[in-house]
């Protein structure tokens, strides 16, 4: 049996948001919730690197948040702010810090 790493799926698949690393953000989380014995409900401020609006969007389906294809739902219905299901991002993101390339992605 072939074991297919985070990096194969990346790279074999068509998929721009495997590109962008969906797969090793997923397996992440789950590894994580699964550690903590917790589940994506029971999150309420969600901290993570919005780069670009697209990728926060992928990022919310990773982690979680929402089923794969809904996160446009989970913003219209707004469950990623105040009042919502999720509290994301409240420092300001990284808008807020000027978003310096070299430390935010490190």
């Amino acid at each position: 049996m072939e074991m297919v790493t985070d990096t194969q799926s990346t790279f074999k698949e068509n998929s721009l948001m495997k590109i962008v690393g969906y797969d090793m953000t997923k397996k992440a989380a789950e590894k994580v919730f699964s550690k903590a014995g917790k589940t994506p409900d029971d999150v309420q401020v969600v901290e993570l690197h919005d780069c670009f609006s697209a990728n926060e969007l992928i990022t919310y389906e990773a982690l979680g948040l929402c089923e794969e294809g809904k996160a446009g739902e989970m913003i219209d219905a707004g469950d990623n702010t105040y009042g919502g299901k999720y509290v994301v991002n409240p420092s300001g993101g990284l808008i807020s810090k000027g978003h310096p390339l070299g430390a935010t992605g490190l």
